[in-house]
Parts: C-alpha cells; sequence; structure tokens
C-alpha cells in the first residue's frame, strides 16, 4: 500500500535565500570557476564571525574586488571598504586609530576587528611600503595575503611573487629567457622580522587549519599577516575543478609549507 505523505518542499528561490543574510560573503559574485580567492574569503570571514566583536574588511583593487563588487552588487555582507592597489594597509590603519580614538573617548559601544585582503601584486610589491608601515606602527589588524603569484586580473603579469622560470605574458619563456628570471621575494620572512605577534601560512585546501589561525591572528593585540595560497585556474592551467587539490598539492610538496611564527 502507498504511503501518502503530504510533504510541501519550499521554493527554488527559499532554499537560495536561507541563511545568507547570516553570512559575510555570499555567492553571485563573478570570480572565475575554480577561483581560490572566494573561497579563501569564505574561510576567513567564516572563522572570524564573532558575537563579541564587528568585522570590517578593507580590499585592495585586485580580481577579489573587481569580481564581487561590481555596481549595482556585491558579496559583502560586512562593512566593506575598497581602496587603491598600494593602499589598504594604511586605509585600515587609519580605521584602526579612528576606532580606538573612538573607543577611548566612550563614542562606541561595541568593539570592531579589521580584516585587509590584498593579492600578491597589492601586497608583495605595490602596496608593500603601506604594509611594512602599518605593521610598524602596530595597528591592530589582520592582514590576509591571497597570492596567485601574478597580476592575473590584468592579463597574468609577473610580480615579485612570481618564481623562478614561471611563464607569464611579461616574462615569457622561450629559447632566450626561460622565463621569469629571478626568484619568488620571501615575503613571509621580510614581515616576520618586522617582529609582529603573528604570522601564517595556510591553503584553502585545509579549511580547518586556515580557520584555526585566523581566530588565533585576530586573537592578538597588534598586526598579525597570514600569507594564503590561492592558485589561479586561468593563470596556472588547471582545470577549475582541480583548483582546491593544487593547493593540497602546493602544501605536499613544501611548496607552500603550513606554519606559525608567534
Amino acid at each position: 500500500m502507498a504511503n501518502n505523505f503530504n510533504i510541501t518542499l519550499p521554493e527554488v528561490k527559499e532554499l537560495a535565500s536561507r541563511g545568507v543574510k547570516d553570512q559575510p560573503f555570499v555567492g553571485g559574485h563573478r570570480l572565475c570557476a575554480g577561483c581560490n580567492a572566494g573561497t579563501v574569503v569564505r574561510q576567513v570571514l567564516a572563522a572570524a564571525q564573532s558575537d563579541e566583536y564587528q568585522i570590517v574588511v578593507v580590499n585592495a583593487t585586485g580580481c577579489l574586488e573587481v569580481a564581487t563588487s561590481i555596481y549595482p552588487y556585491t558579496s559583502w555582507n560586512v562593512p566593506w571598504v575598497h581602496v587603491a592597489f598600494e593602499n589598504a594597509a594604511a586605509v585600515a590603519s587609519g580605521i584602526e586609530a579612528a576606532y580606538r580614538a573612538l573607543w577611548r573617548k566612550g563614542r562606541l559601544n561595541k568593539k570592531f576587528r579589521f580584516i585587509v585582503f590584498g593579492g600578491d601584486g597589492g601586497t608583495y610589491d605595490i602596496g608593500f611600503q603601506a604594509l611594512s608601515g602599518a605593521l610598524e606602527r602596530g595597528h591592530q589588524l589582520l592582514y590576509v595575503l591571497y597570492d596567485n603569484e601574478a597580476y592575473m586580473n590584468t592579463g597574468i603579469q609577473r610580480s615579485s611573487s612570481t618564481p623562478l622560470g614561471a611563464n607569464t605574458t611579461t616574462s615569457p619563456a622561450g629559447s632566450v629567457i626561460p622565463g621569469k628570471p629571478q626568484m619568488k621575494k620571501r615575503i613571509v620572512d621580510i614581515v616576520a622580522f618586522h617582529r609582529i605577534p603573528y604570522v601564517a601560512q595556510a591553503i584553502p585546501g585545509q579549511p580547518f587549519d586556515l580557520m584555526k589561525k585566523v581566530r588565533k591572528a585576530l586573537s592578538y593585540d597588534g598586526p598579525t599577516f597570514m600569507a594564503i595560497y590561492s592558485s589561479c585556474t586561468r593563470g596556472h592551467r588547471f582545470p577549475p575543478e582541480k583548483s582546491v587539490e593544487v593547493t593540497k598539492k602546493a602544501w605536499e610538496t613544501y611548496y607552500w609549507p603550513l606554519f606559525e611564527i608567534e
């Protein structure tokens, strides 16, 4: 005998909207299929959510900014500031300093934490001076580097993060020059020598490790830094469905070791 279960299934639109309002970073953006930058942001902000404070994001120009904020749409469900390539850390420093001043004067009744997202172009190269200054001054912020090892958004040009021998549009591999002739800049070492409280490397392929490090970074009083490998399906030439697997291979081969410096 057939059972008559009177089950009313929700509409697709209702399913799509469930829980979205509580997520700090939502879908519908225009990042490439297989782009790890979106995965990095989702993991970082998921770990950062807390009833104790409000997250404020400062975002340097780059793939992430361009693809998540095309007017009049946005994927950001937290206070979010877009600034130029070169000054994300400087702007975050100013916001953090203003927050501390208002807190001392008793004009704020809730706490804030500040997270900066910058790609390798905006971190290793164009924005390095601002980053170094923010670290030296001791502003309480977490700087998250999503490293795809080139200027991918503008056509896969080499950056100082691009590894030795890599073939890019500005370091083409050929018979005369076999790709980029310079070594990859050791940005994590340079940041660590600023003697800040916490520095770490992570990958989206190990989400629990990444999220644990985010929470630890936000618990410190002072600037912290995380370098996260964000392999690019267009620039590194692998199928989109392999994006997270590629980050795991980078870790397993010790190309991108996972560690903390405290």
